[in-house]
């Protein structure tokens, strides 16, 4: 009797686990900017101290996408306010012209680490910091600081 399902049961006789029908949770779904071709895709873990304010405002040259593994991460993208993304939720940022200023770690008493994957364009570094005078130059397109 033909069956569209797969067996429980593998090629060699051994028991196959059903798990991995219920095995994928979708964390995020986005629709990236135009990748060209070429693209190179990295995937690296970042991993900050208690404390530490991350990277200085910074650029990539595709999309990346990430996963907070440990801890916390202050986050904040050009256009949008800072958020903090916590151990087990997920980001992406569009990359290219848009700044990214903030990805430090929130908490002052565990590190963070957070595992990213970014497509990256051909011929051009994964990460540029962004130099004050273009920090100045765009100050409009932040969004509004949280008072302190």
């Amino acid at each position: 009797m033909p069956n569209d399902e797969p067996t429980a049961s593998s090629t060699a006789g051994q028991p196959r686990s059903e798990a991995w029908k219920t095995a994928l949770t979708v964390l995020q779904s986005a629709k990236p900017p135009f990748v060209p071709e070429g693209v190179e895709a990295m995937t690296v873990i970042v991993e900050f101290p208690p404390g530490d304010p991350g990277t200085p405002p910074h650029r990539h040259s595709g999309p990346a996408f990430g996963y907070v593994l440990e801890g916390e991460m202050l986050f904040e993208l050009e256009g949008e306010p800072e958020r903090v993304i916590k151990a087990g939720e997920s980001f992406w940022e569009p990359g290219g012209d848009v700044i990214h200023y903030q990805d430090g770690n929130n908490r002052t008493d565990i590190r963070s680490r957070f595992l990213v994957t970014m497509l990256c364009a051909p011929n051009q570094p994964m990460l540029t910091l962004v130099d004050p005078e273009e920090l100045t130059q765009r100050q409009h397109l932040r969004a509004p600081r949280p008072a302190t």
